[in-house]
């Protein structure tokens, strides 16, 4: 069967340029096909099995053409009504954002989701929809042929709604924003997506994320659940500018992380001064072990076990501070 597969990449190689690392992802994914195939697997899986890889895609795919441009997700409440003081502020957060550059990606429905497109604009909104037995049809304010993608899952649609962003920010909502908004949280405790501000924004008298964060604070952090750090990754606001600040400190400074073997990698626009170096060995100790903390130009090395993200957004806080 692998003479076979590779008679398959040779075929696609003439007619498609393909990196060695390319087809090497080529090559596992047919093998698993044909793992499947042998494994007898049931229909109705193999059909949730290719759905889900044509949804993922299809999204990939829409997402490619803007990879150039920061993008921002926002997340909350489909019930949410035109007029009121949650939908104009929405709206008016994304036209700011567009201002900025940034492009808006949105769950393409009514509510927040339809307050947020209105406010970035048709050109710079992308949608990503989701097929339900009631028909949440896309709103007025998406390009439906050319910015929007429809799925049938809400897991492939919270890998698009999550994967290419830059930020979230997530305003007040049920059942599908609290997922949406636990999803983002447990991939960046868990390092599953590139590290990203998440701003939860009310109103300036809203209570909302104010009750939000008491239940966190009582029911789980005081029970141990989680640590007392790790709401680290959220910043409550209530008015635009205090939105907009959040995200754009976050990336004062910052620029990128990877993990290579047991070290990590921050790029910075400015490198610190041995002050701030020493500033930063003092506030986040745990990765000042063995060779410690490594200056390289505008590279910032670091000992990290791949495990501890909430203590990498500690250091990605402080190096944004150097700049403040």
């Amino acid at each position: 069967m692998s003479t076979l597969i590779e008679a398959l990449l040779d075929d696609i190689a003439e007619d498609t340029t393909m990196s060695p690392e390319r087809r090497d992802l080529l090559r596992e994914l047919l093998a698993r096909v044909v793992m499947v195939a042998e494994a007898d697997a049931h229909t109705k899986d193999l059909r949730v099995a290719v759905q889900a890889i044509d949804e993922l895609l299809e999204a990939f795919t829409l997402f490619d053409k803007w990879r150039d441009r920061p993008k921002l997700t926002v997340f909350g409440s489909a019930r949410t009504k035109p007029g009121s003081e949650l939908y104009e502020m929405t709206a008016e957060f994304t036209r700011a954002m567009t201002e900025r550059d940034w492009i808006t990606v949105s769950g393409a429905g009514p509510g927040i989701m339809e307050a947020s497109a209105k406010g970035a604009g048709k050109e710079h909104t992308l949608g990503v929809n989701i097929e339900l037995p009631f028909e949440q049809n896309a709103n007025a304010f998406i390009d439906v042929s050319t910015m929007l993608v429809t799925m049938k899952y809400f897991f492939t649609r919270k890998v698009a709604l999550t994967r290419p962003s830059n930020a979230f920010v997530v305003l007040p909502g049920g059942l599908g924003t609290m997922d949406e908004l636990f999803e983002v949280l447990t991939l960046l405790d868990t390092g599953k997506t590139t590290p990203a501000p998440v701003v939860l924004l009310d109103t300036p008298d809203g209570s909302f994320w104010k009750q939000w964060m008491t239940f966190i604070d009582e029911a789980v952090v005081n029970n141990d659940y989680i640590g007392t750090s790790d709401m680290c990754l959220v910043r409550l606001a209530t008015s635009i500018t205090e939105t907009i600040d959040e995200i754009e400190h976050f990336y004062l400074n910052y620029v990128s992380f990877i993990a290579e073997g047991e070290r990590g990698q921050l790029v910075l626009r400015r490198p610190p001064t041995p002050e701030q170096l020493a500033d930063l060995r003092a506030a986040v100790p745990m990765f000042d072990e063995g060779s410690g903390y490594q200056l390289n130009d505008e590279t910032l090395s670091f000992n990290f076990d791949g495990r501890n993200f909430v203590n990498l957004r500690l250091v990605i806080d402080e190096v944004n501070n150097w700049s403040g």
